[in-house]
């Protein structure tokens, strides 16, 4: 999939051209990606679109119609122009791999390259991992609230369609089970479901000729629609038509809570004990905790993950901490940086559980202690693909790293849907 080289903005290239008139272009920087704080009532954040961002790094190019483009609007000069059309990465970076957790002042990303080569990423990186952190952070709380009940993602029609791909994976990584939207199926394997919608039910002349037009398709284990009128009339017709092998009833109206437990009772009394009850309606975190004693099988959610559940961005920011080897840093009022590029030591307790991430700059020492580990891997070095690459950006190891650190690394009272501190401090060491 070609990388779109003019998603980005402007003011990078102003900087390319006056780095190259000036003869700073190729001083070796390194630049990072963090947080300076989480989302409002987020105590921790989930990496995801490493994979995307390696797709940039190899993949960006600048081609013949972008480079006229650029020149016949008078963005660049010719020079600038001619250095655009070699853009190859050909640097560092070095990475939290997808579905690892951050705090804030985590460098999720840090490139070493000269300042052009890396000054030009930083909008698209940012877009990148701004979407996927953000959903895939709000897709966590919603795994940890359902506790253990499947999740389906269906927030396709509520955001851009091409975000709308990115998000389903960004949801699956963090523990959603499936997607409505089939381009994520195809792209990145993300199992699909879907039942059908309202209008299904009226386009028939009867809700039952609907369920029994959707059970002779589909089989009597599919989900069927049961809101459109009345419940009660479309659990006992839904029964009737499927038989007691039925899938499951969809609810998506009302008091979720009340009409689930409805449904559970009157599916009972009806002899489809093994029939699931869905429900979905606008449902987040914190919907899907209000309903953690009610008999619901399956959460659908669409809107909220979507949208990050109220943090549509993850705040993240991409600043240049290094020149020629020398630690530069803002120190502007409320956005001042960390100088110096940082190797990052996370501390644990002997049960695995996080205490503190330790950002530590230039050569400065740290006293090794048992459980120390570091969360950075090496995604490429001069621009080539290392060891640890695979393993970083692959779909089903990123699953496996978040629920462990889910399971095993956070606080038991970061998990919670309260606000608070971090879930573990972030100490800066050896500063300039």
């Amino acid at each position: 999939m070609r990388v779109p080289a003019l998603a980005t903005d402007r003011y990078e290239l102003t900087m390319v051209q006056a780095a190259l008139a000036a003869g700073t272009a190729d001083r070796e920087c390194v630049f990072e990606v963090f947080g300076r704080r989480l989302p409002s009532g987020r105590r921790f954040g989930v990496v995801a679109g490493m994979s995307r961002v390696l797709e940039v790094l190899e993949g960006l190019r600048f081609d013949d119609a972008d480079l006229e483009a650029l020149r016949s609007g008078g963005v660049v000069d010719d020079r600038t122009c001619e250095w655009l059309a070699r853009y190859r990465f050909d640097g560092d970076a070095v990475a939290y791999p997808d579905g690892e957790v951050h705090v804030p002042g985590s460098p999720l990303l840090q490139v070493r390259a000269s300042f052009a080569t890396g000054v030009v990423l930083e909008t698209v990186v940012l877009s990148v991992l701004n979407h996927d952190c953000a959903v895939a952070g709000a897709a966590a709380r919603m795994v940890v609230a359902a506790e253990d009940r499947p999740i389906v993602e269906m927030g396709s029609r509520r955001t851009h369609e091409h975000a709308a791909v990115d998000a389903a994976r960004a949801a699956h990584l963090a523990g959603f089970t499936s997607t409505s939207n089939l381009e994520a199926g195809v792209r990145f394997g993300v199992p699909t479901a879907g039942t059908s919608a309202h209008a299904f039910v009226l386009l028939h002349d009867s809700e039952r000729e609907a369920f029994a037009a959707q059970v002779a398709a589909q089989g009597p284990g599919t989900t069927l629609l049961v809101d459109t009128f009345d419940i009660a009339e479309g659990i006992r017709a839904a029964v009737e038509v499927a038989g007691t092998s039925l899938g499951g009833v969809r609810i998506d109206s009302g008091d979720l809570a009340v009409h689930a437990r409805f449904a559970r009772r009157l599916l009972d009394d009806l002899g489809a004990t093994g029939t699931k009850v869905v429900v979905s309606g606008d449902l987040d975190e914190h919907g899907i905790a209000r309903l953690s004693g009610a008999p619901v099988d399956v959460y659908g959610v669409g809107t909220s993950v979507v949208t990050g559940s109220g943090a549509p961005t993850a705040g993240l920011v991409y600043k240049l901490v290094e020149v020629d080897g020398r630690p530069v840093a803002k120190r502007s009022t409320g956005k001042a940086t960390h100088a110096g590029a940082h190797r990052v030591v996370r501390r644990h307790r002997a049960s695995g559980v996080a205490t503190e991430e330790v950002l530590v700059a230039g050569g400065a020492d740290v006293d090794e202690r048992p459980g120390d580990r570091s969360p950075q891997v090496a995604l490429l070095r001069r621009g080539q693909r290392t060891d640890d690459t695979a393993d970083s950006v692959d779909l089903e190891a990123a699953r496996r790293r978040l629920r462990e650190r889910l399971s095993t690394t956070l606080p038991w009272d970061a998990l919670s849907l309260s606000e608070g501190d971090a879930a573990f401090p972030t100490t800066y060491v050896g500063e300039a």
